[in-house]
């Protein structure tokens, strides 16, 4: 945002033009970009390392002292790794539970979130109460042994779902994080909207199709990389869940191979497993970042 000052254009942020001018001021955001720039770079520097050391060849890899920046590049160790552990078979199971798990995350927490943001019925504040409660509770000790009990033998139908990916998809079906965000994005839509398909002749279920789901383009695209990522980086749940070497996912399998590899494969494996979601924010980036400011997600 701009104004004019003394015929002069001053943007107007957390800081302004005028204000920057300051002594005390001006040392502050020295400071916010220095402990931004340190915190960028705890983040970026380890993938960037483990990238860049999977194309070295094995006598740099192993050099004292270290290099982060490749002299060599030896590129058929790259694929001879890739060839002799069958990475495409756990990429494409991987993909599989991500696929799934987005699928079931946006329709059923979507609907929820719907229900939750444009039906005025009895009850549904004490529902969106208990959801806000939910996300309180240590979920990662607490429900650990019922779920796990559930997956042995599911109720009503007492199926065993153990060597299926039916779990991890199920699981993201009822977030209340993920709820609450579609919950929020769907209040900045105009009742009328939806009264006016109903004039029409459509149903709660087809307005939500036919109104709310082209608006909704930013929140979907916020939801479908929280999952990619939760569902692609998930290790606990595949572990505990898929016997059956054929099902393993890409986390799960590097666990396994990870005492009996060697260092330089492995760090070749690891990046195969961070590559995808860097390509995915990279090709996506712009409208991941419009979907986390629609849906007032600040990070």
């Amino acid at each position: 945002m701009k104004i004019k000052a003394n015929k002069k254009e001053v943007r107007c942020g957390i800081i302004s033009d005028i204000d920057i001018k300051k002594p005390a001021n001006k040392a502050l955001y020295v400071c916010l970009v220095i402990i931004a720039v340190v915190a960028t770079l705890v983040c970026v520097l380890p993938p960037l390392w483990v990238i860049m050391s999977s194309v070295k060849d094995i006598k740099e890899f192993y050099a004292i002292p270290p290099t982060f920046i490749p002299k060599t590049f030896d590129l058929s160790k790259v694929k001879k790794t890739w060839e002799t552990y069958a990475f495409g078979k756990y990429y494409f199971n991987t993909i599989a539970v991500a696929v799934g798990c987005i699928v079931v995350g946006i329709v059923s927490n979507g609907l929820a979130g719907y229900a939750l943001s444009k039906f005025k019925v009895k009850g549904m504040k004490i529902m969106f109460a208990v959801i806000m409660l939910s996300l309180m509770m240590p979920t990662g000790g607490v429900t650990m042994v019922p779920v796990y009990k559930n997956i042995l033998d599911f109720p009503l139908l007492h199926l065993n779902l153990t060597n299926t990916y039916w779990p991890m998809w199920l699981m993201v079906g009822a977030k209340a994080f993920n709820i609450i965000v579609f919950k929020s994005f769907f209040d900045g839509i105009p009742d009328s909207f939806l009264e006016s398909a109903r004039l029409d002749g459509c149903t709660d279920l087809g307005a939500f199709a036919k109104i709310v789901v082209p608006l909704s383009k930013p929140v979907v695209f916020t939801m479908v990389i929280l999952l990619l990522n939760g569902a692609w980086s998930d290790f606990f749940w595949p572990f505990m869940v898929l016997r059956n070497k054929d099902l393993y996912t890409v986390t799960v399998e590097m666990y396994m191979i990870s005492e009996y590899v060697q260092q330089d494969k492995l760090v070749i494996l690891l990046a195969f497993s961070i590559v995808p979601p860097i390509i995915f924010f990279m090709i996506f980036q712009k409208n991941i970042m419009q979907g986390f400011t629609a849906s007032g997600i600040k990070g």
